[in-house]
């Protein structure tokens, strides 16, 4: 034991790479990566990267417009054969590797590019997502005055103090009530058209700033300063929708916002559409964060033997259970608004921006101390978004580390900062008067149907390529051995059933597929053009990958093909002593591989 106690701070004291890091703790498990501080940690930001916006402002009005409950059925059905088997598989894999989802991929190199254009994705999305923390935090500061700024008839009022001449013009525009005139006219002084670009509007890069610094804070030690925050951020939005819900409930036409939303005015014949399926898968799966890489991200740096399994089932019963208990807390409100205006619940409920920024604000400005209802909301907002928006940077940031281990490995505050700055500066343009027009762009074209094809090929590329029994081998060496019943149901999703809905909501999809408005302002030919191009960006990594580490393989095509699509040396669990007889060793001339052998065996 002494040899090899000595040996090992040799290695230490000799290969700075193996320093130990501020982002890795004292009783981690994998001392090049880190681990979770603890489990609960880890839990509490798969709910937070898991529950974010949509759950609030998307689910609620879906279940409205589908048949009420009966939205129920299909949605449950598409959460257990296509969220839950996904979710189960990204968790076990990245978990396995104790890798991000670019490298993860060396369990089948032909398919890295699918890597690649999950972390895309994600950049893509980091950049708008945190345009829409902005919204709220700004709607926030403007809550803190009394009335509410968008709840006067005229909508003339400041916000934050910096834009006391921009007011909304007084009168009436035909068709747009106070709450959205604040909203086109002083929260976003949003132009005409996108070829009317404006200037920033600096209150919104002001919010976006700050959106950022939030982010980088909590990030800049990875995982040990995340886990800390996400104790606040996954848990206040439940204790907001509870406390909503409360008021909502005790309000005048309360019952019949929530008739509409699910009570007994539910339409059965609607599970007859097919729309309704198709919507439920949607929303399932883009609900769930799976195909982004956040949740490979997340559970890499969970310990080996980690409940993956267990922790799936959690995490997506969760998921749902919050989808449905934000709309009873969203239409207990509306069905009081729409009582107020005198006007059917239909008339007054929204999705998205409508929800957020307009008809939920519209409607909190009619209770008894509206700013405290309004400042309570817009927290909540943030909270969401934070937690996902986590999920998204640890994506880029962990790719980035996984890519450059030795220049990176021990940087990971200048890593985290650099993300940040840089995609603050790429989201200028959406802070500008054409701004929302931008977010809306990126979020038609690079966060819809490219998702479905980076999780159709990461679920075929496991079950059939890499060998469907063979990941359930390596998710046996993590949890356990389980029986042939156990893992029926999932060989069934794996190999059939989830591929197959996968496929069929890509096919319909790209069917209806049709170029994004906002309101009834057309983009023009230009911006979809742009849209495409970002679309192809993210997805042409995919073949160049393929044909690369093709061409890069030895023999002829078919053993080039077939080396491509075969595990490389180093795949496998990260550290030595959870390789097994099934993996072997790595490697004895890597450092990096010694001194985690060493480690465990100390």
């Amino acid at each position: 034991m002494s040899i090899y106690y000595y040996y090992y701070y040799f290695l230490q004291d000799n290969n700075g790479s193996n320093k130990q890091d501020s982002h890795v703790g004292q009783e981690d498990e994998n001392t090049d990566r880190g681990n979770w501080s603890s489990k609960r940690e880890y839990m509490l930001s798969m709910i937070g990267y898991a529950v974010g916006l949509g759950n609030v402002w998307r689910f609620p009005y879906l279940a409205y417009k589908h048949g009420g409950g009966a939205f129920l059925i299909p949605y449950t059905i598409m959460l257990a054969v296509a969220g839950l088997p996904l979710f189960f598989m990204e968790s076990s894999f990245g978990q396995f590797c104790s890798q991000g989802p670019i490298n993860v991929w060396k369990a089948v190199p032909i398919l890295q590019g699918v890597g690649i254009t999950m972390m895309l994705v994600s950049t893509f999305v980091a950049i708008y997502y945190n345009v829409i923390i902005a919204y709220s935090i700004y709607y926030l500061f403007a809550s803190f005055q009394y009335p509410l700024p968008w709840s006067a008839k005229d909508c003339n009022s400041t916000a934050l103090n910096v834009t006391e001449n921009q007011t909304c013009q007084n009168g009436s525009t035909a068709g747009q009530s106070p709450s959205e005139k604040y909203w086109d006219e002083v929260a976003l002084q949003r132009t005409s058209s996108m070829n009317e670009t404006g200037p920033v509007v600096w209150h919104l890069a002001l919010c976006l700033l700050l959106a950022w610094i939030l982010v980088g804070a909590a990030l800049f030690k990875g995982i040990k300063s995340s886990g800390k925050v996400v104790y606040f951020t996954a848990t206040f939005p439940y204790v907001v929708l509870f406390i909503l819900l409360i008021r909502g409930v005790t309000l005048e036409g309360a019952k019949d916002g929530i008739e509409f939303y699910i009570g007994s005015k539910s339409n059965l014949t609607k599970l007859a559409d097919s729309e309704v399926w198709k919507d439920a898968a949607t929303q399932i799966f883009f609900s769930l964060s799976v195909a982004w890489g956040g949740l490979m991200a997340l559970s890499s740096y969970n310990k080996f033997y980690n409940n993956s399994y267990q922790d799936s089932i959690i995490v997506c019963i969760t998921n749902c259970g919050t989808s449905v208990f934000a709309g009873f807390a969203i239409f207990s409100i509306l069905g009081h608004m729409a009582h107020v205006y005198q006007r059917p619940v239909s008339e007054v409920a929204d999705a998205g921006f409508g929800l957020a920024f307009i008809a939920y604000p519209d409607a909190l400005s009619k209770l008894p101390i509206s700013p405290l209802w309004s400042i309570l909301f817009f927290v909540m907002l943030i909270t969401l978004g934070l937690d996902s928006q986590f999920a998204g940077i640890e994506v880029i940031a962990t790719c980035l580390q996984d890519a450059y281990p030795k220049l990176l490995k021990s940087k990971r505050g200048i890593v985290t900062t650099a993300v940040c700055t840089v995609l603050f500066l790429l989201g200028l343009p959406c802070v500008t008067g054409a701004g929302i027009y931008w977010v809306n762009l990126i979020d038609t074209f690079c966060a819809g149907w490219i998702l479905l094809v980076a999780g159709l090929l990461e679920v075929l590329g496991l079950s059939i390529l890499y060998g469907g029994n063979r990941f359930i081998k390596d998710i046996e060496m993590m949890i356990g051995s389980k029986s042939a019943l156990f893992w029926l149901w999932w060989r069934a999703c794996w190999f059939l059933i989830t591929p197959v809905v996968l496929s069929i909501i890509l096919v319909w999809s790209l069917y209806t597929f049709t170029s994004p408005t906002y309101g009834s302002v057309v983009y023009p030919d230009w911006g979809i053009s742009l849209g495409w191009c970002m679309t192809a960006f993210c997805l042409i990594w995919i073949p160049i990958l393929a044909v690369w580490k093709v061409y890069k393989a030895s023999g002829g095509p078919w053993q080039r093909i077939k080396a491509a699509c075969s595990p490389t040396e180093d795949w496998g669990p990260y550290l030595e002593c959870h390789r097994g007889e099934r993996y072997g060793t790595r490697g004895a001339t890597d450092p990096n591989v010694i001194s985690n052998k060493f480690t465990t065996r100390l």
